[in-house]
């Protein structure tokens, strides 16, 4: 059983799937540390230091545009627009990832109750915010993030900019 696992898995029509649909959640190859100079001051505290930006005063709390944000580091796609809500909070706030294997977790112990979740990035291990367990249904997952620490994609620019597998989400119906 586990070796036909194996065999399906290496099927190169599924590994191609695999790579055009998350090509940039598998693919580490970014210059961590050259991305890391090109970064502004808020977004260096916010991904490398942990820090919260202001409430309210960030890039993305207010945007409603169609779709995705992605990693300001590496540009592993994050969270799409059609899981965002406003939690009036001052930050944007979603249902759940994108592709839930591109973020990772670290609890705080006690006070994760209060603090909630950290959310990191997979592959560049930025800081991205913390999630809680008071969002709407159907997750019940608040996850509150910071702007600095992504870059948005609309939805026209999704192709052109390396996201077309993301596309079809959006489609007009």
């Amino acid at each position: 059983m586990r070796n036909e696992f194996i065999g399906e898995l290496l099927d190169s029509r599924l590994v191609s799937k695999m790579n055009t649909c998350s090509a940039h959640s598998l693919n580490g190859d970014f210059d961590k540390e050259e991305k890391i100079k090109s970064l502004t001051k808020i977004q260096y505290n916010v991904t490398q230091k942990g820090a919260d930006e202001p409430p309210f005063h960030n890039e993305y709390w207010d945007n409603y545009e169609e779709g995705i944000y992605v990693d300001i580091v590496s540009g592993e796609p994050l969270f799409s627009s059609k899981d965002k809500y406003d939690a009036h909070t001052g930050w944007p706030s979603f249902t759940k990832p994108l592709i839930s294997n591109n973020v990772v977790f670290k609890s705080y112990g006690l006070f994760t109750a209060i603090t909630g979740m950290e959310v990191r990035s997979r592959n560049a291990n930025s800081f991205l915010g913390h999630v809680f367990n008071d969002g709407p249904q159907p997750t019940g997952q608040r996850y509150c993030m910071n702007s600095a620490s992504m870059a948005f994609i609309p939805k026209a620019d999704l192709v052109r900019r390396g996201y077309g597998a993301y596309a079809a989400q959006f489609s007009d119906d």
